[in-house]
């Protein structure tokens, strides 16, 4: 639901968390290849998404318990019941949100570079926008699309010129293009369930159903990790990776999702493949130079851009 009047400090409180949430995935891309090393990415994967798992089935019983006025606005608990057609959304949000978009995310980005990824997930935006005006769901206006392609710009001037789409990366590239359509559809339809129910509450039961789905699917690749084997910082890398890219700025999302909408929330992934940049800059010793500090300037430009009309539903 599309939320008009805004003050300011829900304006600031919302804006802040999407910063950090921005930063968890921004640094996550460097974090998780570094332990591809050691770990097979889709074993890796099937660890994180376990931990999420039980982390937030934990917060799920134990704010279900309270039932109290002081869970956080909902964002933890809320008492509505969930209806038959509400499970069969979690159930789709699980598949594709969570099943679908890991198993691609995961297999994208071993198989192409840090740059290409965070260039192709920050399209992300751009498909929800499209996708939400085509199912008649928005009314996108001009100042969004506006800020939208002035990210997109200064996305392409951080990393476009590293990011030769195709080559040796192309299959890598193909399925981080799917990706971005599995988290339109999970973003867009989670929607509708976010006006009745916390994030933490639909984020962790459509999870419960993408893990479900993916561990039996990748126990081969589970099986044969020698786990007494794994340094600390790649365990490390996958406390990270489930604690704060997925608990954490899962429900960062959805919050936003819910009180600012769907478009406005998915501006917020321009913002990652800057932070993706300074993280190699960091830890790869990488420079930065006019170009990217142009780009920089440019997304942070197209963000601010959108926050001053919001979208409205159609």
């Amino acid at each position: 639901m599309e939320t008009s009047d805004l003050t300011p400090r829900r304006v600031s409180r919302i804006d802040a968390l999407l910063l950090l949430m921005a930063l968890i995935w921004g640094a996550n891309y460097s974090i998780v290849k570094s332990a591809f090393d050691e770990l097979d990415p889709q074993a890796f994967n099937a660890l994180r998404m376990t931990i999420a798992t039980l982390v937030f089935l934990a917060v799920m019983i134990v704010f279900r318990a309270k039932r109290g006025a002081s869970t956080a606005n909902g964002i933890f608990y809320t008492p509505a019941p969930f209806t038959t057609r509400d499970w069969w959304a979690l159930a789709w949000l699980g598949l594709v949100g969570h099943f679908g978009y890991q198993v691609l995310f995961i297999g994208g980005l071993a198989r192409t570079s840090v740059a290409n990824s965070s260039l192709i997930i920050a399209a992300s935006p751009v498909v929800i926008a499209v996708a939400s005006v085509v199912l008649g769901l928005k009314r996108v206006g001009r100042w969004h699309w506006a800020g939208a392609a002035l990210s997109m710009v200064g996305i392409y001037l951080v990393v476009g010129r590293g990011a030769a789409i195709g080559g040796r990366g192309m299959i890598g590239d193909l399925m981080m293009l799917a990706a971005v359509l599995c988290w339109a559809a999970y973003t867009i339809g989670a929607e509708p369930l976010m006006a009745r129910h916390s994030p933490v509450g639909v984020t962790g039961l459509s999870l419960v159903v993408g893990t479900a789905l993916y561990v039996p699917l990748m126990w081969p690749r589970i099986a044969a990790v020698h786990w007494t084997r794994l340094s600390a910082a790649t365990i490390g890398a996958v406390l990270y990776a489930a604690l704060f890219a997925m608990c954490v700025a899962y429900t960062i999302w959805y919050t936003a999702v819910r009180e600012i909408g769907s478009a406005r929330t998915s501006v917020y992934s321009n913002l990652i493949p800057i932070i993706a940049m300074m993280t190699a800059v960091l830890f790869l010793h990488e420079r930065i130079g006019p170009r990217q500090l142009a780009g920089a300037a440019l997304v942070l430009a197209g963000v601010a851009l959108t926050r001053l009309r919001p979208a409205v539903p159609a």
